[in-house]
């Protein structure tokens, strides 16, 4: 059994944060079904599993403890696990949500970082599972989480480690050392959002696109420097929670009972500036981050009870929606030619991408258990993370 030709799917959406997997080659046919190669009760989470060659992390917990797998891909057997006490009350309305963890870790040079439900970013050695350190913030911020829970993902840009800390309405986005944990900058004062960061390019600056509970921000991945801003509050319930997409220099952002929305940062005369290039309000994103294919938005609106969506970037234009409720969420992947949506009910679909003639053209019961986690595709099949499982699944 082979993995990509990559073999690396280092955090979430993979690594360039949008849900592209490179390598892959599809088959001339979808199979009729999958077939389950083992399986591994890990604990309840929504975290991605990871792949570095042939071994798999996944972050979950069991019982009040977060823990940490590092598993053999081609068996499903524990090379090591690690945990740590992580006691959590669960904020009213997100009960069936269970404690966490909501991020998921990054995979970078020999390091594995996690950031747990209460705000507490931990380095270990991705080899060992050796803790090298750990950073809890949340004396600066009476709190280390916001009401639900921490949910952003850090993202790793050269020795630094990116994540927002804070609570409700306190916050700021804070860079560590990869190595030794030292503090390199932080920026802000904003609380987190339930959105993750995203490292990209603009203007020839390497920067942090990071959506709060107010704005959405550049930030200098190298100094900390705001470059620019754009307001996109939370409003009462309506959470700022989908990873924003970014794509040939713009940013897709979608959000709860907010419409879909196009924005273009411009640096011009040394001055930057976010122009809005369309709006429109029959898409919105609830928790469900949006993959990107031939120009093309695949995601799931809330709208509708949940309904999968193409979306032409070019002018906001609706495609194609899928026929009635989907699932009160779904997780994307995206292919040459395809799109791998897993439903939330267990279902993986795959969606041939064709814009207003986008169809299923096969699917598969991966799980009886709510599927909330990503799935990594491999050369020959899946990793799925359900409610408390991981499984390997086959191609054969």
């Amino acid at each position: 059994m082979e993995v990509l030709s990559e073999e690396r799917w280092p955090g979430w959406l993979g690594p360039n944060r949008d849900g592209w997997v490179s390598g892959f080659q599809s088959p001339a046919t979808w199979p009729k079904e999958l077939k389950s190669v083992w399986e591994l009760e890990v604990g309840t989470g929504y975290g991605s599993p990871l792949l570095e060659g042939d071994v798999v992390y996944q972050h979950a917990r069991v019982g009040e403890d977060e823990v940490v797998w590092c598993v053999d891909l081609s068996n499903g057997k524990v090379l090591w696990r690690q945990s740590y006490p992580t006691p959590f009350t669960i904020g009213g309305g997100a009960e069936r949500h269970g404690k966490g963890p909501k991020s998921s870790p990054i995979l970078a040079d020999g390091q594995l970082f996690t950031f747990s439900i209460t705000g507490v970013l931990s380095a270990w050695d991705s080899k060992t599972g050796k803790l090298l350190w750990q950073k809890d913030h949340s004396d600066r911020f009476e709190k280390g989480h916001p009401y639900w829970g921490a949910s952003a993902s850090p993202i790793v840009d050269g020795d630094r480690v990116i994540v927002h800390f804070g609570t409700d309405g306190k916050g700021m986005l804070i860079a560590h050392d990869t190595k030794t944990g030292a503090e390199i900058w932080s920026q802000g004062d904003d609380g987190p959002s339930y959105s993750s960061p995203l490292v990209v390019e603009m203007a020839g600056i390497r920067q942090i696109i990071d959506w709060n509970q107010r704005t959405l921000a550049g930030v200098e991945s190298e100094t900390g420097r705001l470059l620019w801003e754009h307001p996109f509050p939370q409003a009462n319930t309506d959470q700022n929670m989908p990873t924003p997409t970014f794509h040939d220099g713009v940013i897709i952002l979608g959000a709860e009972n907010r419409g879909l929305h196009l924005l273009e940062p411009r640096l011009e005369n040394g001055q930057w500036s976010v122009l809005e290039r369309w709006y429109q309000n029959q898409i919105a994103l609830d928790m469900a981050s949006a993959v990107v294919n031939d120009n093309q938005l695949y995601g799931l609106s809330h709208y509708s009870s949940g309904r999968l969506f193409c979306v032409d970037i070019a002018n906001g234009e609706i495609l194609w929606q899928s026929g009635g409720r989907t699932g009160d969420n779904a997780t994307f992947l995206a292919v040459p030619k395809y799109v791998i949506a897993l439903i939330d009910t267990g279902e993986l679909q795959i969606l041939k991408a064709a814009g207003k003639d986008t169809s299923v053209v096969a699917s598969y019961e991966v799980s009886d258990k709510p599927t909330w986690s990503p799935p990594v595709l491999l050369d020959d099949g899946f990793l799925i993370k359900d409610q408390d499982t991981l499984t390997r699944w086959s191609f054969e």
